[in-house]
């Protein structure tokens, strides 16, 4: 067994000594272990892992938890793809070996698997919206294209789907069994591994669904903000922030030692292994235990690593304190957010339509919502990562809605900007809609600074920024 297999187990694998009954062999007194216990202090391996999110046993969750006379009437749903093969390459060196077809023998495997591949060589005349209709329903490639979703990608979203199923149709019985077209609203990028992981997760959830009722629509922004997209300020803040980005990255001389090695290893100039983004390649080889490359010159290895995950880890910590991200994100998540809204406030007024709304997104779409929402110690968004927004009705007083905001199963409600005070003052488990409706009308551009902006539009045309 190699280190890395060895760190997977131990993350991923808490072993319980258990007797008769479920009692320890050592004393009778049960004990839930977490499955994960976090390192006291802040460990690149670790954080890697929880990125890879390698499926193994299955997660426990707080999706669908409200009091018996809560009614489920609409859920939002915003996941980044699944594992992915790397969008770059380390010049110079072989590419890593993953196999993208999808083999129901081989792990991961998910008992849909089979099923899954067999429903999608059937899709090829469902609607979609140009261009998605020319996108692969599932990856397929013996050695994996750039940027294409793996085995581990689709089953990741297995997953996710199923465990939604079991909560939201089995438990909430959120949608009918005849349910409709329009009872769905469906959303992806142009990229097969966004298409692909939002079918994956369907799959899950609705297993041999009707390819007649699946109607995906085509976002052409990562930022998912349809008609308004337009917004010079927010470009700005990006500038600013990217600019950041850059001067930290050179006061990090061991970060330059690291990258002076790497590139003589491979025997490129250092400015062109940085604009490779070995990271990106580096933690395909490292999620899929594959060992990184070698050369006559040396091998790249897991100290190299560790010090350009640590310099990621600071980035975001720093990224978080300077707040020039966060005016960044409240300008991009505001289109989508202000979607959803809309779309919470017409099931809660008893419309029928969209109670179920899926987007298959990217991390530089997740990542600007987690910070617009407050959700400042979330991690970067791991592969087939999943932020859900729940509305509720109290059946005592059916006029009166309340919103849960869950990240990766853990309920962050009473962590979010909007929310964060009114578990204080309320003995209710959630947040008024009011509350959300509020925050992403006005509060989202006080926040900016712009308490004379009263709308999107001026937030993003603001003189003077």
């Amino acid at each position: 067994m190699d280190v890395l297999t060895a760190l997977l187990l131990l993350v991923h694998l808490t072993p319980v000594s258990t007797a008769k009954n479920g009692a320890s062999s050592k004393s009778r007194k049960r004990v839930m272990p977490e499955p994960v216990t976090e390192p006291p202090v802040t460990d690149p391996i670790y954080e890697a892992l929880l990125y890879c999110n390698i499926p193994s046993v299955a997660e426990r969750s707080m999706e669908g938890h409200a009091p018996h006379h809560f009614k489920l009437v609409s859920v939002h749903v915003f996941i980044r793809h699944g594992d992915r093969y790397p969008l770059y390459v380390i010049p110079k060196t072989k590419r890593p070996e993953i196999d993208c077809t999808l083999v129901a023998n081989r792990k991961p495997y998910h008992p849909k698997l089979e099923a899954f591949v067999s429903h999608m060589s059937k899709g090829s005349g469902a609607s979609f919206e140009s261009p998605l209709h020319s996108l692969p329903l599932y990856p397929n490639h013996p050695l994996c294209e750039m940027g294409e979703l793996t085995q581990t990608g689709i089953v990741q979203h297995l997953q996710n789907g199923q465990l939604l199923r079991d909560i939201y149709l089995k438990k909430h019985k959120l949608l009918p069994s005849d349910w409709s077209t329009d009872q769905l609203y469906l959303e992806t990028t142009g990229k097969s591994r966004t298409l692909q992981s939002g079918l994956a997760l369907l799959y899950g959830f609705l297993p041999d669904f009707d390819w007649k009722k699946i109607h995906f629509r085509h976002q052409p922004s990562a930022l998912f903000c349809s008609g308004n997209c337009f917004c010079p300020v927010r470009n700005q803040y990006l500038e600013k922030e990217q600019r950041r980005q850059y001067l930290l990255r050179l006061k990090n001389s061991q970060l330059e030692r690291t990258y002076e090695d790497m590139a003589r290893i491979v025997d490129v100039p250092t400015k062109q292994l940085r604009a490779a983004n070995p990271i990106d390649s580096m933690l395909c080889h490292f999620c899929h235990n594959v060992s990184f490359p070698c050369t006559r010159n040396g091998c790249i290895d897991m100290e190299h690593f560790k010090v350009i995950k640590t310099h990621q880890i600071e980035d975001e910590r720093e990224r978080r304190e300077k707040k020039l991200y966060l005016g960044y994100a409240l300008l991009g998540a505001h289109p989508i957010l202000n979607q959803t809204i809309s779309r919470m406030q017409r099931a809660a007024e008893g419309r029928k339509e969209e109670v179920f709304a899926l987007y298959s997104a990217h991390d530089v779409t997740l990542s600007p919502l987690l910070s617009a929402l407050g959700l400042m110690e979330a991690r970067f968004p791991r592969f087939a990562a999943r932020l859900i927004l729940e509305l509720w009705q109290d059946k005592e007083k059916p006029s009166e809605h309340s919103v849960r905001i869950l990240y990766n199963g853990v309920d962050v409600t009473f962590h979010t900007s909007f929310c964060q005070d009114h578990h204080k003052h309320s003995s209710k488990p959630m947040c008024p809609l009011e509350n959300l409706v509020r925050f992403v009308k006005k509060d989202m551009f006080v926040a900016l600074g712009s308490s004379g902006s009263t709308s999107y539009y001026d937030a993003c045309h603001k003189e003077g920024f």
